[in-house]
């Protein structure tokens, strides 16, 4: 998609070496680095698209995406430290090329970045989005700690407690996005928080097939190792519906390997895969995602958007459910 290309330029000129006229560069080089390493900018083209949507030019939503990019950043700086990552789209984490106290910092200063982007608004629209930045902030910390207490518990959740746990982690923040956008674009407050449905929707979508790529994508494009979750021990949706669906032996097999550590991971990575397709749990696993992709074109139907804006916003969507990346 082309107008992606746009959203991602605009984007980039502005996030991409920010900081580095700033000093100590011991500070600001790590996220120069961090967000130089691309990602698919999703949260912020939505903001844009929503800003777009109800009648701004994009630049008029650009700080908020900065606010919304820097911010999702932070929490990958922060995260890779907690779950001991090496690899970040491809390339080292920051806590790796430089170390973890400079990681915990930079992260920290990211974050401030983030809030200080949303000075440029009128001090009733810098309240609006501040606060509504400030309670997806905490609903994110939720979620990850929910997800720390999941991978820590010896009883496996219930499906429905693992997707609560991916829509704080994920989901709010594209929800977030999609208000942001829709309030800077002039859009009542009805409308603001039904697009902030469909990008709790699609990002629930998001992170169901983030999950399946990591199992089942390829290298190349993701960007990731692929199964570093069955490694990782991570009980992803590909668990969930293995548990739900296999057979009593399947579920026994899947928990003998999420309970031991070999000392060659490939013979892991296989023998789970092979229990994952046997259960299904992979189809299953793509069949949630449309599921989701759906609920948020339901809900998208609803707002009095004109046509094109609408069909951009189904376009991203099914491009979303696609990816390989």
């Amino acid at each position: 998609m082309e107008f992606l290309t746009t959203y991602q330029q605009l984007l980039d000129v502005s996030l991409i070496s920010a900081n580095k006229d700033k000093a100590p560069q011991g500070l600001y080089a790590p996220i120069d680095y961090l967000l130089s390493l691309g990602g698919k900018r999703l949260r912020p083209v939505l903001l844009l698209i929503a800003c777009e949507a109800f009648g701004k030019e994009a630049k008029a939503g650009l700080a908020a995406a900065k606010a919304v990019e820097i911010f999702h950043n932070f929490t990958l700086m922060h995260d890779d430290i907690m779950d001991k990552a090496a690899v970040r789209r491809g390339q080292q984490t920051v806590h790796q090329k430089w170390d973890v106290n400079t990681a915990i910092l930079s992260g920290d200063a990211m974050l401030i970045q983030a809030y200080a982007c949303l000075n440029e608004y009128p001090s009733e629209q810098f309240k609006a989005l501040t606060q509504l930045l400030s309670k997806t902030a905490l609903e994110v910390c939720e979620g990850q700690q929910h997800d720390v207490d999941f991978e820590t518990s010896s009883k496996l959740v219930s499906i429905a407690q693992y997707l609560e746990m991916i829509r704080l982690k994920t989901a709010v923040l594209v929800g977030c996005a999609m208000e942001m956008g829709s309030r800077i674009g002039g859009a009542d407050p009805e409308d603001a928080k039904q697009l902030y449905r469909f990008g709790e929707q699609l990002g629930i979508a998001f992170q169901l097939q983030d999950d399946y790529l990591d199992t089942f994508g390829d290298a190349a494009t993701f960007g990731k190792r692929i199964g570093g979750d069955i490694v990782e021990n991570k009980k992803t949706i590909l668990v969930h519906l293995t548990h739900a669906h296999g057979t009593p032996e399947q579920q026994q097999e899947l928990t003998r390997w999420f309970s031991d550590t070999p000392k060659d991971d490939s013979t892991k990575i296989a023998a789970v895969t092979e229990l994952f397709k046997a259960a299904k749990a992979d189809t299953a696993t793509l069949a949630e995602v449309a599921r989701y992709t759906k609920n948020a074109f339901a809900v998208l139907e609803g707002i009095p958007l004109k046509m094109a804006h609408m069909q951009r916003l189904k376009d991203f969507g099914n491009w979303l459910m696609k990816r390989t990346q």
